[in-house]
């Protein structure tokens, strides 16, 4: 809160409440529409030093609280590969005002790690997933990382709760752009949150084109083709995603 215990708000007069925190930059990844190798080949990652602590995290998100802020997310790169991370969701978990701390990762390193994240007091976990297609989502991370080891995360993480998994798939035309209703297909019914993101300029790091990208509204209309769509109501005002649930469950032929 400020001195005058009003919530800080932007310029359209949305509240501040959702923080995102990179613990790292490191990752297990290198996601074509990321870090690409062919463009990123001298990347090295920062020194530990140059981090900020746990102790430091903790205490800016303790400051943000007290402006408002009530949702946590924790990414990266790969957050678990952050030493002492459980400690780091104790802490933040105990912080008055914050009600929801997320994890975002890519999915294998959660396997046997998800019970204890729960424990520590992690709301929810987010994983990337581009493809179900194995060749195609091999190609996408570019570490030859196949995607029943995210699978796995993410069956694990549901396991493990208390909130629905989010799984999160950037779509590129010509890429994955094939495989989204076979994501539909396989999520829907099962309780975890499916979100399609365009595909974004990450600061000229990754050689984007205009036509490499789907927009949302064609990512929508390719899903209602097969399993009909009704709009959602947003979860807060000046809300900029897109929320979509199945208007009812007989498919299309």
């Amino acid at each position: 809160m400020t001195d005058d215990h009003t919530p800080v708000a932007d310029t359209f007069e949305r509240s501040l409440r959702d923080l995102r925190i990179s613990v790292t930059d490191r990752c297990n990844f290198r996601c074509t529409y990321c870090m690409p190798k062919e463009i990123n080949r001298e990347w090295e990652s920062l020194g530990r030093d140059l981090l900020l602590s746990l102790e430091e995290i903790e205490r800016l998100v303790r400051i943000f609280a007290e402006l408002g802020v009530r949702k946590v997310r924790i990414t990266g790169g790969e957050p678990l590969l952050r030493k002492n991370l459980e400690h780091l969701i104790v802490g933040l978990s105990a912080i008055d005002g914050i009600d929801d701390l997320a994890l975002a990762t890519k999915g294998p390193l959660v396997v046997r790690r998800a019970a204890a994240l729960e424990t520590a007091g992690l709301n929810r976990v987010s994983v990337s997933l581009d493809s179900l297609d194995d060749t195609v989502f091999r190609a996408m991370n570019d570490v030859d990382s196949p995607v029943a080891r995210v699978l796995d995360g993410i069956s694990v993480a549901a396991e493990a709760g208390p909130g629905p998994v989010k799984i999160n798939a950037v779509i590129q035309r010509g890429v994955n752009d094939h495989t989204i209703v076979d994501m539909v297909r396989e999520f829907r019914g099962t309780g975890h949150i499916l979100r399609f993101i365009e595909y974004m300029d990450v600061g000229g790091t990754n050689g984007r084109r205009l036509d490499d990208v789907v927009p949302a509204g064609e990512i929508i209309e390719t899903v209602n083709e097969v399993y009909p769509l009704e709009v959602l109501a947003s979860h807060y005002p000046g809300e900029v995603v897109r929320r979509c649930g199945r208007a009812h469950p007989t498919r299309r032929s």
